[in-house]
């Protein structure tokens, strides 16, 4: 799409709805990228003229799920939810993470960042038909960033949660995983999730490994399981298990995503102010949709 010269005139199609939440049109290039990565989208912001309207783009783009989650969305929908309703959640949830978006962008402009968005100016590009080789070129270096991913951060994880459900405090072989290291630091979060619905170790565990690679919160859930997904409804129910995905769409993004805010923002405490106030949003908004599902009799 970008090749093609399509995306400029999204950004100006764009233009006149984003200004209602105080963005210019430029800003959805950068929020749209972010469906796919939040790093390359949030360094995607330079382009931005206007340091008002870059850094709340920057503070938007979490809001827009990226693919690193399809894998805990595909874990838990098809486990807990019938085949005629999965793509209708799926769905949902990113449309639901526009939607809180949109919240807090109204909430920015009107308490943070006041004022109005530079004018748009865009020079459009002709149509023109993307070559093959540089198609090619960009899938390549996609798959390889994930492979290299895959075979370090979450390689490493999967490693580490091994060894903490392994051996307990006193590095000896665990006789249960309720004795481990791993259950350790898991119970001392868990109280904080037990008002959402699943306040279990293992649980809290997973989502603490998110914030190295959210596809590590699946593979830690299977350690933790011993690979057996069918054990996830011991965990959760299928109410509980949409409120998990609620969380999951809005807490923290990852670690390499947050060295990324600190870069492009320049200070250490506007990553950890992004990290402290996702995860606040998520808890609300989690904690909120269940207390509406437990009033209306929704269990």
């Amino acid at each position: 799409l970008e090749d093609s010269g399509y995306m400029a005139r999204v950004a100006f199609v764009m233009d006149k709805l984003l200004r209602r939440i105080g963005l210019s049109g430029r800003s959805f290039v950068p929020m749209l990228i972010g469906f796919g990565c939040s790093v390359p989208a949030i360094m995607a912001t330079r382009t931005l003229s206007s340091e008002r309207d870059r850094k709340m783009t920057i503070l938007l783009t979490p809001f827009m799920s990226c693919s690193a989650k399809l894998p805990i969305y595909g874990l838990m929908v098809s486990a807990f939810f019938p085949k005629q309703w999965q793509a209708v959640v799926m769905i949902g949830l990113y449309f639901f993470g526009i939607f809180c978006g949109i919240l807090y962008a109204l909430l920015l402009k009107k308490r943070v960042y006041k004022g109005e968005p530079v004018p748009f100016v865009m020079e459009l590009p002709n149509y023109r038909l993307p070559s093959a080789k540089s198609v090619v070129r960009l899938i390549w270096e996609k798959a390889k960033g994930f492979i290299q991913k895959a075979f370090t951060i979450i390689f490493a994880a999967t490693i580490i949660i091994w060894a903490l459900q392994t051996f307990d405090t006193q590095l000896n072989v665990a006789a249960s995983p309720d004795t481990s290291l791993l259950a350790m630091i898991g119970s001392l979060t868990a109280p904080i999730f037990k008002p959402l619905g699943f306040g279990d170790w293992r649980v809290a565990t997973a989502l603490i490994t998110g914030f190295t690679a959210k596809e590590s919160v699946v593979s830690t859930l299977s350690v933790l399981l011993g690979d057996d997904v069918s054990a996830l409804s011991t965990l959760f129910t299928p109410f509980t298990a949409l409120i998990f995905l609620i969380f999951t769409l809005l807490y923290t993004p990852c670690v390499a995503a947050v060295a990324t805010v600190r870069r492009e923002m320049g200070s250490a405490r506007a990553a950890a102010v992004t990290v402290v106030v996702q995860c606040a949003i998520a808890w609300v908004v989690a904690f909120i949709v269940r207390e509406i599902g437990l009033l209306i009799g929704f269990v």
